[in-house]
């Protein structure tokens, strides 16, 4: 069974709380939490899916997917070698780890808003872990609120980064604090280490379920080879490339190859996709921002080359083990997969750094790839 931790929770209005101004979420946990020991209600019978959690605040797809090596790591180490995982919806993990073997159950749980709301959050979250009576779990970021929500709801072993004030709710000593200002993969690194707990990888490598694969290599039989695959939008727009660049860099890709080119990016890149596409002209181009999130990994297994932005779409395409040219111009280089062939602007990523690669830097540095890209005779 799988939960949604969402905005509908206990009755807490700011009356409740002991001063009249919006309090902070630290105010709201230090008046509560002596009230809340042992103490959090729920409305459901007590479940047992797994002795072991992990839990991951981050919103992002590729937060998902660069936290994976550490997950399977923890469940390898735990208890019937699998662990439930918790993280924010837009995540997409329910979708992205349902095929899994080391994830049994996957949960979502809300972690922003107001001072006020995160609070609450904390509280609904303290429910959601004491209903699973989980007797272990990991929280992968420096964040406070979940290591408290664990302690409110009475998991006996907490293992946290022990960054900060974190450090007073985990029963593990942490990492050390010289690590404060790292990567955050490069936290979860260490901490494997401080924990003695073996990381083969820190490669992602995303299992498809077998019928989505088939469904997708069946929709797109027809299209010639090779395959590939542009990655469009970002988080950011200052990690996005401007559409000028993406116009001149699909007419100049169109001219020089054959087989086919996919755009993904999500459906809020749609029309985009559409425009590009319609301005241009050249080998077969097709619009699939439609795509869901796991077909899109799909696609991706199936492609040639992958070629786009800093996005969700290059961490797909890093997660299906395809070849990723990825444009890295305000963002740091991802240095955890071989599959990451990083294109930076001169001088290296910084502010404004995308509009900085060119279109014919890009073609240049994939043109050996392209060359052994041979479509079938």
């Amino acid at each position: 069974m799988v939960r949604v931790c969402g905005e509908d929770g206990p009755d807490a209005s700011p009356r409740t709380l002991p001063c009249s101004k919006e309090p902070t979420t630290r105010q709201v946990a230090r008046w509560w939490a002596p009230r809340l020991q042992g103490h959090i209600p729920t409305s459901d019978a007590a479940i047992n899916v797994t002795a072991s959690a992990v839990i991951q605040v981050k919103s992002g797809i590729g937060d998902v997917i660069w936290h994976l090596p550490f997950v399977r790591a923890i469940a390898a180490a735990s208890p019937g070698g699998c662990v439930t995982f918790l993280a924010p919806p837009s995540s997409g993990a329910m979708e992205l780890l349902m095929a899994e073997p080391s994830v049994a159950e996957t949960l979502y749980f809300r972690h922003s808003g107001s001072e006020l709301r995160r609070g609450l959050n904390l509280i609904q979250l303290s429910a959601q872990l004491r209903r699973r009576r989980f007797q272990q779990i990991w929280i992968l970021d420096r964040t406070i609120r979940p290591a408290l929500a664990a302690t409110l709801a009475g998991i006996p072993e907490r293992i946290g980064l022990g960054l900060g004030p974190q450090r007073i709710f985990i029963t593990n000593p942490g990492i050390d604090q010289r690590h404060f200002h790292d990567q955050p993969i490069d936290w979860l690194i260490a901490l494997m280490a401080a924990m003695n707990v073996p990381l083969p990888t820190t490669e992602p490598d995303l299992p498809v379920p077998a019928a989505t694969l088939a469904a997708i290599g069946e929709r797109y039989q027809s299209q010639p080879r090779p395959w590939i695959v542009l990655g469009m939008g970002g988080s950011h727009p200052d990690k996005d490339w401007p559409d000028f660049c993406w116009s001149e860099f699909l007419a100049g890709l169109r001219r020089r190859c054959g087989g086919t080119i996919f755009l993904i990016g999500g459906r809020q890149n749609q029309a985009r996709a559409k425009d590009l596409i319609e301005r241009t002209s050249g080998t077969a181009a097709i619009d699939a921002c439609d795509l869901a999130l796991i077909e899109a990994v799909a696609l991706l297994r199936l492609a040639d080359l992958f070629i786009g932005t800093d996005s969700g779409p290059m961490n797909l395409a890093v997660a299906a083990q395809t070849d990723a040219f990825a444009l890295f111009g305000a963002t740091p280089v991802l240095k955890y997969s071989k599959f990451i062939h990083p294109i930076v602007p001169e001088g290296g990523p910084s502010p404004g750094g995308m509009k900085r690669i060119s279109p014919a830097a890009v073609m240049e540095q994939v043109a050996p790839l392209l060359s052994r890209l041979k479509s079938p005779q």
